[in-house]
């Protein structure tokens, strides 16, 4: 029987701890392609290389696994797995991560690791993107690995979702035994508060380092932020369609 093509990829690059946690689960369940970028590709959100070439190297990463690295963006590497080197060829299912930090609430929005996993559900790909709430380069990741097995696991069986091929899942950073559960929940609506510090440099010419604050302003019992802080590891169903449904009606003035 002909095993699952299963594509990893990541934002934090091919020597990332997290792709190799992840990896290390999902080869038990399929066949592994590993294409990530070269370097860490954090905050790119769903960029694309449209200005310079880009170019694949193949690795001696992973034990038995075909691996490349990629110059460009966590979406180019799965650009580049799909179009190129499973060109005709079917890939069914892509994971993504896992991530060095949150991706929950309004990261989805920047994270390269959520935009890799995104690219590939635009493809018609069922995807999952994972992350851990450490920024550690050492961090544990065996709830992390518990988790994404878990949801393997149940996913093998049960499928995706028709209308849903993408499940945003952060992990809390806490050992397996303390995890409360896995929880499907929405998206909490937070923001952040930023500002640019201002520097100069030994040239004396000034520049400015974004910073900020995550300020979360969603009370309800039902998100992925509330799971997260209360200990479970939190999956999102997402999608690409931005549209605000409840408002089409709202704008068909400019039909009059």
């Amino acid at each position: 029987m002909t095993r699952p093509v299963i594509l990893v990829t990541n934002d934090d690059g091919m020597n990332a701890p997290g792709i190799a946690a992840l990896v290390e689960v999902a080869r038990d369940f399929g066949q592994v392609i590993v294409v990530a970028p070269n370097s860490p590709q954090s905050g790119q959100g769903h960029a694309i290389t449209i200005e310079s070439p880009l170019r694949l190297n193949k690795v001696d990463k992973f034990e038995g696994i075909d691996a490349y690295e990629c110059n460009g963006t966590p979406a180019d590497c799965v650009k580049l797995a799909k179009k190129v080197l499973r060109k005709d060829q079917h890939i069914d299912l892509c994971l993504s991560g896992i991530n060095h930090g949150s991706n929950a609430s309004i990261n989805i929005i920047y994270s390269g690791t959520m935009s890799a996993a995104m690219e590939a559900a635009i493809e018609g790909i069922n995807s999952i993107g994972f992350s851990l709430l450490d920024y550690n380069f050492d961090a544990d990741f065996s709830t992390a690995q518990y988790v994404v097995r878990s949801m393997l696991e149940k996913a093998m069986v049960h499928g995706f979702h028709d209308k849903c091929k993408l499940l945003n899942v952060n992990i809390p950073k806490v050992s397996p035994g303390e995890l409360k559960g896995i929880k499907v929940c929405r998206q909490a609506d937070g923001y952040w508060k930023e500002e640019f510090k201002v520097g100069e440099d030994p040239r004396k010419q000034k520049y400015y380092w974004l910073s900020g604050e995550f300020v979360n302003r969603d009370s309800g019992d039902d998100t992925d932020m509330w799971a997260l802080d209360n200990g479970f590891a939190s999956v999102v169903p997402s999608q690409y369609d931005l549209t605000h449904y409840k408002s089409l009606l709202s704008y068909n003035f400019f039909e009059e």
